[in-house]
């Protein structure tokens, strides 16, 4: 008898620590942070608004990212966005960085321009010029890092990091990923 109830026991150990773990968000069911590379999400289901994060961030279930929904309008030189990513506060949380060149063009729909984001999408104060930095180094040229023009869905441009003013879209991540040396 002891041997049963033992097992019964067991079982319903079992059955409850393999439920998924549910999070608030602005949508009804299951919360799943596991990005999914292999598919294309429509906007509509890919972006989940953090309503737990006071509606300031945004999950990519495709990547698994999640966003700041309404980045700063300030505009940085490439180590002050940086810097400003590291100290920024969304929805009461830190460990924000700014994305790396292949993370933020991952956000664009080549269907789409000014702006080139997925039409349906959550983010806001986002302009057709704007342009944004990427921690992404040139690899030809040290003093320059990639940046990202939201107005069109094919960019590959860089910019002297000490003398170029962009915007940082700040993102945060579970990975160790972590800005290069400046």
């Amino acid at each position: 008898m002891k041997k049963i109830l033992l097992a019964l026991s067991m079982l319903g150990t079992l059955a409850v620590a393999s439920a998924p773990a549910g999070a608030q968000i602005s949508e009804n069911g299951p919360y799943y942070a596991l990005p999914s590379w292999d598919q294309q999400i429509p906007a509509a289901t890919r972006f989940i608004v953090l309503t737990d994060w006071s509606s300031a961030a945004v999950l990519d279930r495709e990547t698994g990212l999640v966003w700041q929904q309404a980045p700063a309008t300030t505009t940085f030189l490439w180590v002050d966005a940086i810097f400003a990513c590291r100290e920024v506060l969304v929805g009461n949380r830190r460990s924000w960085r700014l994305p790396s060149y292949e993370e933020l063009t991952s956000l664009l729909d080549g269907t789409q321009s000014n702006p080139a984001l997925p039409a349906g999408n959550p983010f806001q104060g986002i302009g057709a010029t704007d342009l944004f930095w990427t921690a992404t180094l040139d690899e030809s040229n040290q003093a320059a890092a990639y940046f990202v023009q939201i107005a069109s869905a094919t960019t590959f441009q860089t910019a002297i990091m000490g003398s170029n003013l962009f915007r940082a879209w700040c993102v945060r991540t579970g990975s160790a990923v972590t800005n290069p040396p400046y």
